[in-house]
């Protein structure tokens, strides 16, 4: 049965709009549907690439994986990376297609964009069944409303069934679900179906009095709480994941530090280290924490030059410089890796102002900033391995070495291309974002190290299995009956 699209939205930021859409994207995936995810305009620093070679949030990524689906642009037509406080790159279907600020976004491109988005739901809706749609931040940003292409805008164009996803967790939730709704026209309330009450913590019996005070403000039903959970692990869409992160060393483990930067990108490159019990994960931008890491990785950045220079300005710079010479690896990816050497210039100012800086000089490396986009998914062989193994790149630049220094390739692309630099097992670069998530990688950054040489842990089972958990988790919380009736189309019944 064709099912209608169902949209979660949200009465703030971080409310779990993502992990909702991702369970029931497995949730659709389980009953037999071919689902797919949507998001019309995303803003994010953690990105994918795509097998045809486009780029999208992260989080859209994650929830076509929730639905055994390879990520397509189709699935996040536009997604905005900023690169500093005032401007954001703008990649439509996958492409960037150049620099603007807020203002210049709003004023110029929400109808044109708009478009764009809903032709690509369609593409989608050709395909699978049902759609999955996610909102952004808010639904009751007034100031924001006629140039909404992502909210209930969307939903009013594509007629989702739309759930109110709130965090009860933060507090306020009675303030904040009743002045989202009511804020809201009345043809923009009428396609709310449901509430779902998220990260309830304790006995959900206490909160029955709560829900149907809600339903009589409102008047939508609450069909689920959705109890708190820190046990189920999905990756996480959003930078303020990082303020939830270890900051410091422990004993006992291999200790990694990752670099804090301003610009940080592509953070779920380390989350698999977190799930590997040999290693000690943690984010820091303080030299002295820098110093207790028995590995060190620069991640990638939005803003290389911008984030290299700020590390010369904090004194974690020489850190880095000073544990590498003790012995400590340091590691390089993508923005990481350009850092680690020589020098990196932007000759068209296509990241900001600054058009040249000084990078730490542990790799005989020069980078230029270029126009053109790499975004390419890719399967290698990592130094002196067989073994095929995988990643992908996001990235504008070309890093060479310095003239008269031979190549020394970290990881031999299967086109037949080489990437990357191994100075020796201590320091090497990469552009291949998600190279840590292969086995093999992962035992060559812990050799050398007093634990055990090998390791046969799954991140990709470990990830099916994790999909698996939060749809249980979510399916028990809320109503799927009810849910399942509000998708039928309308001359269909839920006895059908």
């Amino acid at each position: 049965m064709k099912l209608k699209p169902v949209m979660f939205v949200g009465t703030c930021s971080d409310a779990g709009k993502s992990i909702i859409n991702t369970a029931f994207c497995r949730i659709f995936r389980q009953d037999g549907y071919s689902p797919a995810p949507f998001k019309a305009q995303n803003m994010s620093l953690n990105s994918y690439s795509t097998p045809e070679g486009g780029e999208i949030g992260r989080a859209q990524a994650v929830q076509a994986e929730a639905c055994g689906l390879p990520p397509h642009t189709d699935m996040n037509p536009l997604l905005l990376k900023p690169t500093h406080n005032q401007s954001s790159q703008v990649v439509l279907n996958g492409k960037p297609v150049g620099n603007m600020t807020a203002k210049e976004y709003f004023t110029n491109s929400k109808t044109a964009l708009l478009q764009e988005a809903l032709n690509a739901f369609r593409r989608l809706t050709s395909r699978h069944n049902p759609i999955v749609l996610e909102g952004a931040g808010s639904i009751s940003e007034l100031n924001l409303r006629d140039k909404d292409i992502t909210n209930m805008r969307m939903a009013r164009e594509v007629q989702a069934a739309t759930y109110l996803v709130a965090d009860i967790d933060r507090g306020g939730v009675f303030a904040s679900v009743y002045g989202s709704v009511a804020l809201l026209p009345p043809e923009e309330k009428a396609l709310l179906k449901g509430i779902i009450i998220n990260k309830f913590r304790g006995d959900i019996s206490l909160f029955e009095e709560g829900r149907k005070m809600l339903e009589n403000l409102t008047g939508i039903p609450v069909v689920g709480v959705v109890p708190y959970f820190d046990d189920i692990h999905i990756e996480a869409e959003d930078s303020v994941a990082l303020n939830k992160k270890n900051t410091q060393a422990v004993p006992g483990k291999i200790n990694v530090a990752i670099v804090l930067l301003k610009c940080l990108s592509n953070f779920t490159d380390f989350d698999v280290l977190e799930r590997d019990e040999r290693f000690h994960l943690y984010y820091t931008d303080q030299p002295g924490e820098i110093a207790k890491a028995d590995i060190i990785i620069l991640p990638g950045s939005k803003n290389t030059i911008a984030d290299m220079q700020e590390l010369r300005d904090s004194g974690v710079a020489e850190a880095i410089i000073q544990a590498y010479k003790t012995g400590k690896k340091v590691i390089g990816i993508c923005g990481g890796y350009q850092m680690l050497g020589i020098s990196i210039d932007d000759p068209e100012g296509l990241e900001g102002e600054r058009k040249t800086v000084a990078g730490l000089g542990l790799l005989p490396l020069q980078t230029v900033i270029t126009p053109k986009k790499v975004t390419e998914q890719r399967t290698f062989r990592f130094h002196n391995r067989q073994e095929v193994c995988r990643g992908y790149e996001i990235h504008m630049g070309r890093t060479v070495p310095l003239p008269g220094i031979p190549a020394c390739p970290l990881n031999h692309l299967e086109n037949g291309e080489q990437d990357g630099y191994r100075k020796d097992e201590n320091c090497w670069g990469t552009y291949l974002h998600g190279i840590l998530d292969n086995t093999s990688i992962r035992n060559a950054l812990a050799s050398g190290f007093n634990v055990r040489s090998g390791s046969s842990f799954d991140y990709t089972a470990f990830k099916e299995q994790q999909y698996n958990l939060l749809a249980a988790h979510v399916r028990s919380a809320v109503d799927m009956d009810y849910i399942y009736s509000t998708l039928y189309p309308d001359n269909q019944s839920l006895t059908l």
